[in-house]
């Protein structure tokens, strides 16, 4: 590690982009029934002993004939595989890019697994932070156990059963189940058969999913989700949590104008809260009001709706909303964490994407924050304090996150005349964490849109800084600026020249505002 000054002038903002930008396509999940009626099996016919299972109807091309005949298997193992050896396969689901918008409600979830990577996997996604308001039990044995297992207790909201044997007596042990499962009690199937006759099988018993051994923890998580998505409920926003590794470090500044990034550029609806309760910006930064919207909700939590949460926020344009915090002094602001993970939940249901501005403090509420939301951006400036704070906090939200990717590293204020520096490439580095973005030093143009509440796409369209936090949109969104340039890309400019000459005379700063409602 190395804190000498840069030798030359910082100029090579074009090459620190972070290529790795995965913008995965979004998945179609409309064929996907995630309002299936409540476990219903149907009765065995008869108490047949697991050496005379009831009769299945026969599946063309003798697909049960054979135990290991698995031709979709095969293909799918054979796609894997090919994955692998390109490099491009990663641990978990495949659609990584969807599985952080599963919402699980406070639920019991019992599972019997017989595999050792089956309870290896079960365990890891009880750990996860999407499963965090669930109860989860863990226990070794399969379908059997758990008919043993409810015959002396209520069932769960949701059960996991494994079952390695052959599809005739995986049936037979279902039906036993059902006999032993109160009503509105889901299931979900571990099989080691890929067959759809046998799938079709047990969906018309009431089984809620079937799910192919082994199993990856996102997987599993996907499934649970997808049986709790509620119907009314059109989608569940992403959240993006941005903070600062130290006071000053800019995390405000990136996350206000990567949020209007978000709204402007790729034309996504997008919320920006402010969770910076007595010393927040985020009404100063787009020269609104400071309403007591965040601070309200938090007082209230339970009786937020959908038309209580449109009065608090402030609309700032046509796809941005901002839930300023009233930045007053004059209350202590005790409000405990469950507060904020409610307000957080409700308002990830009004908008496809949830920016988080979290303050620069330590305290309950802001770790759980920190693990709960879909993506973390540490804003650091290249200097020790922040490499020391940025280290602790990545390797707590790694530790408490295990199935999701690392935080994105953001520096910050890159450049800066005459002060040492480390270099971006040993900050990453030091933190196992490659940073995602450098946004270049530049006081004048940050300065002036502070001052004038404006946005550095609007004051500063062509600047390196604009292109930055467009970049860090397509990166915390992963999704790509639309092909053709949308009609507000030119009114930009007409807008910026209005304001350097206003029609009424009236002064165009920020301050001159404040002044004049005084």
């Amino acid at each position: 590690m190395t804190t000498a000054p840069a030798s030359h002038e910082f100029n090579t903002f074009d090459d620190v982009f972070d290529v790795d930008m995965e913008f995965a396509p979004p998945i179609d999940d409309s064929e996907v029934d995630h309002a299936r009626t409540p476990l219903q099996f149907t009765a065995a016919p008869s108490a047949a002993p697991p050496q005379q299972p009831a009769p299945v109807p026969a599946a063309p091309n003798g697909s049960f004939q054979a135990a290991g005949f698995n031709p979709v298997g095969d293909v799918v193992a054979q796609a894997q595989a090919s994955l692998v050896e390109t490099g491009l396969a990663f641990a978990g689901l495949a659609p990584a890019s969807n599985i952080g918008e599963v919402s699980v409600p406070r639920i019991a979830i019992h599972v019997f697994a017989e595999r050792q990577d089956t309870l290896a996997s079960a365990e890891r996604a009880a750990q996860d932070r999407r499963l965090s308001r669930a109860t989860t039990q863990i226990r070794v044995g399969g379908v059997a156990a758990a008919v043993e297992t409810y015959q002396h207790e209520p069932t769960p909201p949701l059960i996991i059963v494994e079952c390695l044997k052959d599809p005739q007596t995986l049936l037979w042990e279902v039906d036993q189940l059902a006999e032993v499962c109160d009503a509105g009690t889901k299931v979900v199937v571990i099989g080691a058969t890929n067959d759809i006759i046998l799938f079709r099988e047990l969906m018309r018993r009431g089984v809620s999913e079937y799910l192919v051994a082994p199993l990856q923890p996102l997987q599993l998580i996907a499934a649970i989700g997808g049986l709790f998505n509620d119907p009314a409920q059109p989608f569940v926003g992403r959240t993006i949590a941005f903070v600062g590794a130290r006071g000053g470090a800019g995390a405000s500044a990136v996350a206000h104008n990567t949020a209007y990034a978000i709204s402007e550029r790729i034309g996504a609806n997008t919320v920006i809260v402010d969770y910076d309760l007595p010393f927040g910006t985020a009404g100063l930064d787009f020269n609104q009001d400071p309403l007591n919207g965040v601070a309200d909700a938090l007082g209230q939590p339970d009786r937020l709706d959908s038309t209580l949460l449109d009065r608090m926020m402030v609309r700032c344009t046509d796809k941005l909303s901002l839930f300023a915090a009233p930045a007053s002094l004059d209350t202590d602001w005790d409000i405990s964490t469950e507060a904020f993970e409610e307000v957080t939940n409700q308002i990830r249901a009004t908008a496809p994407f949830v920016v988080l501005d979290l303050p620069h403090l330590w305290s309950p509420w802001m770790r759980r924050t920190l693990i709960s939301a879909d993506e973390v951006v540490v804003v650091a400036t290249p200097d020790l304090a922040s490499l020391r704070n940025a280290k602790n906090m990545i390797d707590l939200i790694r530790q408490g996150r295990p199935n999701d990717a690392p935080p994105r590293l953001v520096l910050n204020q890159v450049g800066v005349p005459g002060r040492p520096e480390i270099p971006a490439k040993d900050f990453g580095a030091a933190l196992g964490v490659h940073p995602s973005l450098i946004i270049p030093f530049d006081a004048k143009t940050f300065g002036a849109a502070a001052n004038n509440g404006q946005m550095i796409l609007d004051a500063g369209a062509k600047t390196k800084s604009a292109e930055a936090f467009q970049t860090l949109a397509q990166i915390v969104s992963r999704r790509e600026l639309p092909m053709v340039a949308g009609p507000k890309a030119k009114p930009a400019k007409a807008g910026k020249a209005e304001k350097a000459k206003p029609a009424d005379g009236a002064s165009k700063s920020l301050f001159a505002n404040m002044f004049k409602k005084r």
